[in-house]
This record gives structure tokens, sequence and C-alpha cells, in this order.
């Protein structure tokens, strides 16, 4: 065989030498991109910035409160980004709610009604009735009334 013929030989090996790297270098670069888009995400990561899931009597204790009677919670949460933001979602007996709240903010202003916050809505800061225990800077409370019995309370509580 003559010299430069061939599947050895440099021009031949050239083109099939870059193809390999090349191909191996795109499947590793769409690999990372596939892994970073996939659910290796920091969304349970309250430290990331995601919400994760908490006890409610942890979420009420950074607002200043404590758990009412008779409430079913349906869900509480935490995030943590520049601020800590907790949240709770509970139901309990409509008669209930003004009682727990003027307990458990009595220096508060007062329980507005109406739009646009729903049945209830209360807004308190350290300036404006929050308890020196509370470590959140504000507390936001939104009520519905499901019906004739049921208020849906919506509790977030989160530093500034």
């Amino acid at each position: 065989m003559a010299e430069g013929s061939g599947p050895e030989t440099g021009r031949g090996r050239t083109r099939w030498g870059l193809v390999l790297p090349v191909l191996v270098l795109g499947f590793l670069i769409i690999g990372m991109f596939m892994w970073a888009l996939s659910g290796n995400s920091d969304e349970d990561d309250p430290r990331a910035g995601g919400q994760a899931k908490v006890a409610c009597a942890e979420a009420l204790a950074f607002g200043g409160a404590e758990r009412p009677a008779n409430v079913q919670p349906e869900r509480c949460t935490v995030q943590h980004g520049i601020d800590t933001a907790y949240a709770a979602v509970l139901r309990m007996p409509r008669e209930d709610v003004r009682a727990w709240l003027r307990e458990t903010y009595p220096n508060a202003p007062e329980i507005r009604t109406g739009d646009p916050c729903g049945a209830l809505c209360l807004d308190v800061s350290h300036e404006d009735g929050l308890s020196a225990s509370a470590e959140a800077h504000v507390v936001q409370v939104r009520v519905e009334y499901e019906n004739a019995e049921t208020a849906l309370v919506r509790f977030s509580a989160f530093t500034m």
C-alpha cells in the first residue's frame, strides 16, 4: 500500500478524530442543561428561596400567635430569601375568628371588613400592635367565610 492511503491516514483520522470529541462535548453540554432544568431545583429548600412545609404552630409563633382552638390546619409553609416569610392556611369556626384576633393582637388596629380584604382582614406591625415576642415585622390576616359556620383564615408573617 502506498504511503498516505487507507483508513489510517492523517486526513481520515483527523475527520473522525474531531467528530468523536465534538459529539461527546455536545452530549455533555446537553446533559448539563437537562440536569439544570430537571427536578434538581431548590423549590423545597427554604434556604434557597423555595417553600418548605412547617408545623402550623411554628408559622403562627413567628407572627406572635398561638394556634386557636378548634382549628383545622390546611397547610403551613416557610420561605427564606432576603426576607423570611411564613404562611398558614387554617379553617376554624367562623364565630371564633374575631375573638382569636383580638386576643392575639390586643393593641392592633381595628379589624377591617369588605373589599378588598374579603370578610375580615388585619394588618399588624411592630409599630402598631405586634407583640415584642413576634419575630416577624408584619403580620397579615385575611379571612373568608366559606359558609355560616366555617372561616378560611390566611395568615402570613414576614420580615422586611
